[in-house]
């Protein structure tokens, strides 16, 4: 009853994961008799619904820069001016304030990396689809600007962020200059998130100012000439130290906070370099690539089929299996394929055939000393796990470590590496579920043809 239900559900997701991975149009495109035919196929659309909303499971396959053709800045941030224990933050905050600004422009799969070399500070960014050198500079090249704004308590009853509303807004003076310090906290009483303010000298004198003759009226937070909070004036707050309070959540607290100390420590910011990719070169690369994969499946195939016969007839299978699979998790997980990442998926295809080896051969060892088919099959898969247990325990370790998940400084941090790192670790691991589960489960459906097979070639 079990391996019913596995196969079923292996049956279910092989199905689900061929029709996510198929592209919406397959093109042919090849010479019959020195005639040239090209057509195309588009693939049916298969509608879902779910409580009256519609959901549409073909998911797009993401491409990376390389692929896709932008521009890539590497911009390095002036620490001169800024603490030591704070030149960390302030990174961090420019980040998140570039992220912001990339992000409000509509780029679609921006890449931003923020790394660290010695006493050198720097952010790299990938920009898929911009090709405007001037457009990348002035988008990521320029200090966060955060601006405090009146607007009188008639503006808030409309209630609405319209270009209208937002020209009403006045300049108070008061400016991230004045801004020493934006952090979480936790009320006392309440035990909710809040954020702390804690401005400067100066900043302290204008801030109790305004605070005294506008009360009740909404004093907005703009970074970038964006308002990012709205906070309404409750009390006078005389000594520079304020409390926001809202419906936050720790991570909105802390987020906050960030993009106010991004305003409040401005970098200036430097373009080391900047360069141009052009998305020609990736298309050629990508279908070399994929005519490589496919070749490569190819002689994996026949190499298994040549040596271990109707098993590597089984092993091809599943490795046409792994591949649909590898492909639907990227465009489901939103995998950003680069050349990198596609060198780990070709390199994967190879490993991902390595468990079938180590378990027929060990079947072999088996059937060597007498042992009946069907035991030597459970015997072949249950003395095979630990090393192929190792095996790949050890490839995930050193994807892991490509990856850097924890931004650890000493390691690598360039999201070309990362690439390669993040398909590896998929190909490993949908390699271990489809060399394993789909192959043994695969096995014990054709065992009776094997048994025969087996007893042919003993007489």
């Amino acid at each position: 009853m079990k391996r019913t239900k596995l196969t079923l559900f292996i049956l279910i997701l092989i199905l689900i994961s061929t029709y996510i991975a198929l592209p919406q149009k397959i093109s042919f495109n090849f010479n019959f008799f020195d005639k040239q035919i090209k057509k195309e196929i588009n693939v049916p659309q298969i509608d879902f619904y779910f409580f009256g909303r519609h959901i549409n499971p073909r998911f797009k396959l993401k491409k990376g820069l390389d692929i896709q053709g932008g521009m890539q800045v590497i911009l390095q941030a002036d620490m001169s001016k800024i603490a030591v224990e704070n030149r960390e933050d302030a990174l961090t905050s420019a980040k998140e304030i570039i992220s912001k600004r990339v992000d409000m422009y509509g780029i679609n799969e921006p890449r931003i990396h923020s790394a660290k070399q010695g006493d050198q500070y720097r952010l790299i960014i990938e920009l898929p689809g911009i090709s405007d050198q001037k457009q990348a500079l002035q988008l990521v090249g320029q200090t966060a600007k955060l601006e405090f704004k009146l607007q009188s308590s008639d503006l808030v009853e409309q209630a609405t962020l319209s270009a209208a509303i937002l020209n009403n807004f006045i300049s108070t003076g008061l400016t991230g200059q004045h801004l020493n310090k934006a952090s979480l906290q936790f009320d006392q009483q309440t035990g909710t998130p809040v954020v702390a303010l804690e401005f400067n000298q100066e900043g302290r004198d204008k801030f109790a100012t305004i605070t005294k003759e506008n009360q009740g009226e909404v004093l907005a937070i703009f970074i970038d000439d964006f308002p990012i909070a709205m906070p309404v004036i409750n009390t006078p707050i005389l000594d520079g130290r304020a409390i926001m309070t809202g419906d936050f959540t720790v991570e909105k607290a802390e987020n906050l906070a960030i993009q106010l100390n991004a305003g409040a420590l401005p970098i200036p910011i430097e373009v080391l370099e900047q360069r141009a990719i052009g998305a020609s070169l990736g298309e050629m690369s990508v279908a070399q690539s994929v005519r490589a994969g496919l070749i490569g499946l190819g002689l994996v195939a026949i190499f298994m089929i040549l040596y271990y016969g109707l098993q590597g007839v089984v092993a091809s299978i599943v490795l046409a299996i792994y591949a649909i699979l590898t492909i639907a998790l990227y465009k489901v997980l939103g995998v950003t394929l680069t050349l990198p990442g596609i060198a780990g998926l070709l390199l994967s295809i190879g490993m991902a055939v390595d468990s079938n080896i180590l378990i027929f051969e060990r079947i072999k060892e088996e059937l060597r000393v007498d042992k009946p088919f069907a035991k030597a099959v459970e015997l072949g898969f249950g003395k095979a796990w630990d090393s192929i247990k190792d095996a790949n325990l050890a490839t995930i370790m050193t994807a892991l470590v490509l990856i850097n998940p924890l931004d650890f400084s000493f390691l690598n941090t360039s999201g070309l590496v990362r690439g390669f790192g993040i398909t590896l670790l998929i190909g490993v691991g949908i390699g271990l579920f489809t060399g394993v589960v789909i192959s043994r489960n695969l096995l014990r459906m054709t065992l009776p043809l094997f048994k025969k097979v087996y007893e042919k070639d003993k007489k």
